[in-house]
């Protein structure tokens, strides 16, 4: 496995948790810039650099309380100082999205920017965050999938049992992040689709959900949950409104074209 820690001077570590987060954040932004100017144009390259600052603490802020609402809310609730200790690593993507959603509503409306028109573009880059920040996972052992017999198949170091297991940070990062940012380029390569406010994101959120929903066959369920409703995980519980919303966003994009 690869150290968890990239660079380390003295007392001083940068692991490659954060410069996931950061590569995440420093392309998504330069591509970003590049696509609200297109036609119908959003907003300005300056106001995206503006935005770079809310999205940062949307994922931040909305990824940790996610994590420990939906994930470990017993155990933050006697240890509630824990929550702060960002760098254990614990964070929850379907937290991380509806922070990102309410830093970008607040923004676009400060601006007097077109909410989802904005935010199509924010949605089409979303999934190259998703990217790096499974890589990360893998790197740091993390979030690993069910035991397997393939013959790729691993044995993560902080496993106590200790057993073959699905590398499924990386089949996320597949579906996930260059699956997911493939299909959202290619549909932004139709002109028509950028003039219907609403499309990309309704196509990020499902896409996600379906990958999502996907990806956790070969994840193993976080110890203190398991298995809930149905046999489904909470990813797959989280997922699943992600996809039906998605799919309204994409039909009401149709009534909305501009």
């Amino acid at each position: 496995m690869i150290d968890p820690i990239a660079i380390q001077i003295g007392p001083l570590a940068i692991r490659w948790y954060a410069l996931a987060y950061i590569a995440g954040i420093v392309l998504g932004w330069r591509l970003m810039r590049r696509l609200v100017v297109a036609e119908p144009k959003m907003a300005t390259p300056e106001q995206v650099d503006d935005f770079v600052t809310w999205a940062t603490l949307g994922v931040i802020l909305g990824g940790r309380l996610g994590y420990v609402l939906f994930y470990r809310p017993g155990h933050y609730l006697f240890h509630p100082l824990e929550a702060l200790m960002v760098w254990q690593g614990g964070m929850s993507f379907h937290g991380g999205l509806l922070g990102v959603v309410v830093a970008t509503v607040l923004f676009c409306r400060s601006q007097k920017l077109n909410i989802l028109g904005f935010g199509d573009r924010v949605a089409i880059v979303a999934p190259i965050g998703l990217f790096f920040g499974r890589i990360a996972n893998f790197i740091n052992g993390e979030l690993w999938g069910r035991a397997a017999d393939v013959p790729w198949a691993m044995v993560f170091p902080g496993d106590r049992m200790q057993i073959p297991r699905h590398p499924s940070q990386l089949y996320q990062a597949g579906m996930e992040g260059l699956l997911l940012f493939t299909l959202l380029i290619v549909l932004w390569s139709f002109p028509a689709n950028r003039r219907r406010p609403g499309f990309f994101l309704g196509a990020m959120a499902a896409g996600y959900g379906v990958a999502r929903i996907i990806g956790e066959f070969f994840r193993e369920p976080d110890a203190n949950l398991g298995f809930l409703f149905a046999g489904a995980t909470m990813g797959q519980l989280l997922s699943l409104p992600m996809v039906l919303v998605g799919a309204f966003l994409i039909w009401r994009s149709r009534r909305a074209a501009i």
